[in-house]
């Protein structure tokens, strides 16, 4: 492992950071492609994504330092130590604002932006095996399991690589996600992106080491408990709506003399 990869001028350039570099990027490209198919600026897009990853730096900082409350160092005010949850609050606020500044359709952004999203996660989960800042699993002795000897929260013992679990799931849930952006409402897919992306942390906090709060469950399970029921309702309410803009169309008066003409 290897928290920092090189130095220029006597600045470290730290693999943690620098992955969460590539993810924004990757992101934002992604997100500008997506934009000018549904005919947006890419422009929004990219200060979608860069607003959304400062403020999510920073909702992701707050909430791991409340976390830590009262026990906080100096050492956790520095550039490790984050949260995915408090990122996604503090990135979703900054999103809904450029939104708004840039009149944005909220529905089709929120669909647009669940695979730049899944993808971007998934290369932030990597910089994070690289650097091994801690968010491996348990003790294991399966033939894959890895040792971080130099990461920054170091271990000699065989551990379970859930960032690589969680990358891999990442990969999938955006193959299935490209795949069904044409057949379901934008408001759909994103609905299905917070309930795999729910499922898949819930799942692999099984194998990880954080203290259960409440019947036996981590906070970042009762996180993903959340995003799966929001999902969930959004999926639901995109099919409503879809079937009563159906239903809207077939009590059409002109709609009846075409299908009639047909």
């Amino acid at each position: 492992m290897r928290p920092v990869l090189f130095s220029i001028l006597g600045v470290d350039v730290q693999s943690y950071g620098l992955s969460k570099a590539l993810a924004a990027l990757v992101a934002a490209w992604l997100l500008g492609r997506a934009f000018e198919t549904l005919g947006l600026k890419k422009d929004s897009a990219h200060a979608l994504v860069l607003w959304a990853t400062v403020w999510g730096f920073v909702g992701a900082k707050i909430y791991f330092l409340l976390e830590r409350l009262p026990d906080v160092t100096a050492h956790d005010l520095g550039g490790m130590g984050f949260t995915w949850y408090g990122g996604l609050v503090g990135g979703l606020g900054a999103a809904l604002v450029v939104i708004r500044r840039h009149h944005l359709p909220v529905g089709p952004v929120a669909g647009a932006a669940a695979v730049p999203l899944t993808v971007a996660y998934g290369i932030g989960r990597l910089g994070c095996l690289v650097s091994g800042d801690g968010t491996y699993g348990r003790p294991t002795d399966l033939p894959w399991g890895m040792r971080f000897p130099s990461g920054v929260v170091a271990t000699d013992v065989p551990v379970h690589p859930t960032p690589v679990y969680e990358a891999l799931a990442a990969a999938l849930i955006a193959v299935a996600l490209w795949r069904i952006a044409s057949r379901l409402s934008p408001l759909a897919v994103f609905g299905v992106y917070l309930v795999l992306s729910g499922l898949s942390r819930f799942l692999v906090e099984f194998l990880r080491v954080n203290d259960a709060v409440v019947l036996s469950l981590t906070q970042p399970q009762l996180w993903a408990i959340a995003s799966v029921v929001v999902g969930v309702l959004l999926v639901l309410r995109a099919g409503r709506v879809t079937s009563d803009q159906t239903q809207g169309v077939r009590e059409s008066p002109g709609l009846r003399v075409t299908s009639a003409r047909v």
